[in-house]
């Protein structure tokens, strides 16, 4: 159980609870992008017999921020839009950092 309140407290979270919705979020929106990445590859042309560096070059700009609307959906749904969004604007400030950052003048 170290490890369990190991995460509960990386995650700022301390009821047991949360920490079985937050899951629950991850599993859901995982389950749903599995579903939801066939007919967004249909619809781009994504086959079978497309190279797979494509296939991840198509997944990147696509697929992922998907992935990422679940989650913030599923943790609205879930009671845990907070917990969700903070970790939302932590990646987005990881991903976008460089281009967002102001010049001091």
């Amino acid at each position: 159980m170290k490890w369990f309140n190991h995460v509960k407290q990386k995650w700022g979270i301390e009821s047991n609870w949360d920490f079985f919705l937050i899951n629950v979020t991850f599993a859901c929106a995982g389950m749903l992008i599995v579903h939801e990445r066939r007919p967004i590859f249909t619809l781009l042309g994504v086959t079978d017999q497309t190279p797979m560096w494509i296939k991840v070059l198509i997944y990147i700009p696509f697929i992922f921020p998907a992935y990422q609307l679940n989650l913030l959906i599923f943790g609205t749904i879930l009671g845990q839009f907070k917990f969700f969004w903070e970790k939302e604007k932590k990646l987005a400030k990881f991903l976008f950092g460089g281009f967002l950052r102001r010049k001091d003048i």
